[in-house]
């Protein structure tokens, strides 16, 4: 697991979940109407310096008391108190997926300013969080253009977590970046776990995959990395379910072990 990933989960408290998580909640003033409402993140400004925030980067807190969003990468969880124009923000839960390098940057300072006492400043659709060193968080509560998602068939899915019913975690460092798959319109998938180049019969049907006996070259990797690959190609025997949310795929086993990858789209080509 890369540093960065530890410095946010030391951040953000222990434990490990996908999303709101559970949490007995903390209290909420309904003088300040932030609650029920999903506010994206629309820019972070760090000692003057603003950061323009990542597409699915939000926030949301319930009646209860219980903020729930995405830093923009990992989802997270966490206790809060609503009253007057204060929300603080208690200790955390968050998801330990490997980000790319800006990305986590991001994340990580988010997740420090998304913490303790909160100053909040209310004007329309437009909300300010400001913490104590200064720093805020802009947010709003328009909906976020709708992304187009991609397609599962085409594009690299380049593989970055493992999952294991409602945990995921990232690949180990030596295979992050080497796996992938590609799904092709003759109903085939190949690519590789790792360490080996895999190919065979994909066969798609509503929201269900077949996968036919994968082809396998024979090379011998360290053992984390041929344990990751075991794992992935447990996912790619016999049938699996996929969901595709953005620019993310999620595929699942039948006993609840899978894979998550996201989208690298093809270069355009250049018009003559």
């Amino acid at each position: 697991m890369t540093t960065a990933v530890l410095a946010l989960l030391t951040l953000t408290a222990c434990g490990t979940e996908t999303g709101a998580g559970g949490g007995g909640g903390s209290s909420v003033d309904t003088a300040l109407p932030v609650t029920g409402v999903k506010w994206n993140v629309d820019s972070l400004t760090v000692n003057g310096k603003q950061a323009k925030a990542p597409a699915g980067a939000h926030v949301e807190i319930d009646a209860k008391g219980r903020a729930s969003g995405n830093f923009g990468c990992n989802q997270f969880g966490a206790d809060v108190t609503v009253k007057g124009d204060s929300i603080t923000v208690g200790a955390g839960q968050s998801t330990e997926i490997g980000c790319e390098k800006e990305l986590q940057n991001f994340e990580t300072a988010l997740s420090r300013a998304f913490a303790g006492e909160l100053k909040a400043k209310l004007a329309g659709d437009k909300l300010t969080l400001t913490t104590q060193q200064g720093d805020t968080i802009a947010l709003t509560s328009k909906p976020e253009k709708p992304e187009k998602p991609a397609q599962l068939i085409g594009p690299e899915w380049a593989v970055d977590s493992l999952l294991d019913g409602g945990t995921a975690s990232s690949l180990p460092a030596d295979v992050l970046g080497k796996a992938q798959l590609t799904f092709g319109k003759d109903g085939t998938v190949r690519g590789n776990l790792g360490c080996n180049n895999v190919s065979g019969k994909a066969t798609v049907d509503g929201s269900t995959i077949t996968f036919g006996t994968l082809a396998t070259t024979r090379r011998m990797c360290p053992g984390p990395v041929m344990e990751t690959e075991r794992a992935l190609h447990h996912v790619l025997e016999g049938k699996a379910t996929y969901k595709i949310d953005g620019h993310t795929l999620s595929l699942t086993a039948a006993d609840g072990k899978g894979l998550g990858a996201t989208a690298i789209e093809a270069e355009p080509r250049p018009k003559k």
